[in-house]
């Protein structure tokens, strides 16, 4: 039943988009016409303004055109609440937001804030209040603008908002400066023949804007690739075709893994130019027959006509393997992962909908498998299984102490002595029996629920730590996610913690290296403070993200660690070894300590002595441990004596 509920609210909302896309588009297109053959160049702002009130939902909506003097600008259309009051009015251009539009050629949000420093900030919230101008920017030169103040319905103007209202100026602003241009050459009683050719020609741009206007209602304006309109469009025709041939249609959907990090880590222009590389990858290998679309955000979909499970699969396996080879954005290398999610029409999916459905929930059971890709079976299916009660066993784990932490070991390859141990979570749940990591992690950071966890386990790791450090001198290792670190709340929390044990020293805390491309300052001050009490830091899974260690040396990390896909086969794999040998002459030269993490065998081992990396962790050492087993491993650990390792 919960499946079925869910099917029907998708599609509920499926049709209510699809109706709201019509209506805009409808909305456009009637204003194009009224414009298009209107010369009063009054109503036409008029007409302007009432449409783009009505298409973003304004309580006032005007339109700020530049005088000719190109000093001054003057309100000449309006519509809504006080509107009537404000037409007709001049301004000095570098007033208000209209000047800072102007100077900027960019329209302005709310969502503009977070690019401008305190004091701008401070002075634009002020100014601005609920707010939202697009440019009218015409062939030549600045027309003015398109000003939404508050919504009707409340609370501030979205990107869609702005999306829409910078996709109807760009097409108005030719209509209006159509209309500007018969307007002068009224005043300047141009001959009829100038006025015929001119008015063509500007009417025929009008018809280019209004295709324009149709390509954009029916495709991803970042990758170009049908959206997810022009998608679901295709798929009907071919479900419809399939029904008729009797044959079988498969759905590949496509997500991309931690993309969130990319943007926040390189920011939105890169991001998207890493969207449109992939894009233009997947497209080079998508047959005539097969329809590649972009449903927004980091996921992807491949309709495959005349596919069964098995040929689906197969195409499954090829689109991931386009993603083996890195991108290069602006001389940075980026690997790309993505989980793969394949149902099939009609053996799995009886219309559309369920289609989509059905893949979107075999794409969920990829992140958690080894393969990154999976086939819909109903047995997996989350919503059957009920996901929500998932997180509220999770809860419940975390109310009732029902995680616990293993401790993995790590070992100073040059004198084989014990040094630290890494702290890793595990849960045994009553219902469900031993449950991934990966899988109640990923569970906690959907629901606002690792902050908790987190501080449990750094609570818990020193406890531990101490009670060691009076038998063996160690320090123990806590994983830090970036959204843990970067709460506001982080410091505190951290103070209680450690006020109340002590011996923050006993500490260390692994960061990812992505963390370190985004807010810097903020970042830099939390780190110190860390130092300050005692904990050292060190970057985790070195190599799989996207940063150099000149940047991360500006800030206080002691500790550098090798990722495990390098380790694993450093002394099979030239490339593995060339980053392994590098990566721990560059970090000694910059004073970092250096850890192989994954070491499960004597010849790595050896490779790693051999380039004098400091400190090994792995399988070859010891698995993670329960606390018992773990303080049996170091009270009769007296050193490796494996003479292999320095052949």
């Amino acid at each position: 039943m919960i499946n079925e509920n869910n099917i029907k609210s998708n599609v509920v909302d499926l049709n209510q988009s699809l109706k709201d896309r019509e209506i805009e588009i409808d909305l456009l297109q009637k204003t194009f016409t009224e414009i298009g053959s209107e010369l009063d160049l009054d109503k036409v702002f008029q007409i302007v303004a009432e449409r783009a009130r009505a298409l973003v939902g304004a309580e006032t909506l005007l339109v700020p055109i530049l005088d000719e003097n190109c000093e001054t600008y003057t309100y000449r259309g309006g519509s809504g609440k006080n509107s009537d009051e404000i037409v007709g009015e001049s301004l000095p251009l570098e007033f208000g937001v209209c000047g800072w539009v102007w100077k900027h050629k960019r329209p302005w949000w709310l969502g503009v804030l977070d690019e401008l420093n305190d004091d701008e900030r401070n002075l634009w919230e002020e100014e601005a209040g609920t707010m939202i101008m697009v440019p009218l920017q015409g062939r030549r030169h600045f027309l003015g603008g398109i000003s939404g103040i508050n919504k009707i319905s409340g609370g501030e103007f979205t990107r869609r908002d702005l999306n829409l209202l910078q996709m109807f100026a760009s097409i108005v602003s030719i209509a209006i400066e159509n209309a500007m241009a018969v307007n002068n050459m009224e005043k300047t009683r141009q001959v009829n023949d100038d006025y015929r050719i001119r008015l063509e020609m500007l009417n025929r741009q009008l018809l280019e804007s209004s295709k324009e206007l149709e390509y954009l209602s029916l495709y991803d304006t970042v990758t170009g690739l049908p959206n997810r309109s022009l998608f679901h469009d295709r798929l009907s025709r071919n479900i419809t075709q399939a029904i008729l041939s009797e044959e079988e249609i498969g759905l590949l959907l496509i997500d991309l893994d931690r993309f969130k990090e990319v943007n926040e880590a390189l920011g939105h222009e890169r991001g998207d130019l890493l969207l449109k590389k992939i894009a233009r990858r997947f497209e080079r290998n998508t047959k005539s027959n097969e329809t590649l679309a972009r449903l927004g955000g980091d996921e992807f979909v491949i309709v495959l006509p005349d596919c069964d499970e098995e040929a689906s699969m197969q195409r499954a396996k090829e689109f991931k393997s386009l993603l083996e080879d890195p991108f290069n954005i602006v001389n940075m290398k980026i690997a790309v992962n993505a989980s793969f999610g394949v149902s099939v029409f009609p053996s799995q999916s009886d219309d559309a909908s369920s289609l989509l459905s059905h893949a979107d929930s075999a794409m969920y059971e990829a992140k958690n498998n080894a393969t990154g890709l999976c086939l819909y079976d109903p047995e997996l299916d989350h919503m059957t299984r009920g996901h929500l009660v998932m997180v509220a066993d999770i809860r419940r784990a975390l109310e009732n102490n029902e995680f616990e932490l293993y401790y993995q070991p790590k070992i100073s390859i040059k004198d084989n002595k014990l040094v630290s141990a890494e702290a890793l979570g595990r849960w045994v749940s009553v219902e469900r029996g031993v449950v991934s990591p990966d899988n109640f992690i990923k569970v906690l950071e959907q629901n606002s629920l690792l902050d908790e966890y987190t501080y449990w386990a750094i609570d818990t790791a020193l406890q531990q730590a101490k009670q060691w450090n009076e038998k063996c001198p160690m320090r123990v290792a806590v994983n830090l996610s970036p959204q843990t670190l970067m709460n506001p709340g982080f410091i505190k929390n951290l103070d209680r913690i450690v006020g109340e044990k002590k011996n923050a020293e006993y500490l260390i805390f692994e960061i990812t290296e992505n963390l370190f491309l985004s807010e810097y300052d903020a970042l830099s001050e939390v780190l110190e403070y860390i130092c300050g009490l005692g904990i050292e830091l060190s970057i985790d899974d070195y190599g799989t993200g996207y940063s150099s260690l000149s940047r991360l040396i500006k800030l206080p990390v002691s500790e550098l660690k090798i990722d495990k896909s390098f380790v694993k086969n450093v002394d099979t794999n030239k490339d593995d070894e060339v980053v392994v040998r590098s990566t721990i002459d560059l970090a000694h030269n910059l004073g970092l300590t250096v850890v192989a993490e994954g070491v499960e065998d004597e010849a790595a081992m050896r490779v790693l002595r051999k380039y004098n990396c400091d400190v090994a962790q792995g399988y070859l050492i010891s698995k993670p441990l329960p606390v018992m087993e773990f303080e049996q491993f170091f009270q009769n650990y007296s050193g490796f004596t494996i003479g292999a390792w320095g052949n």
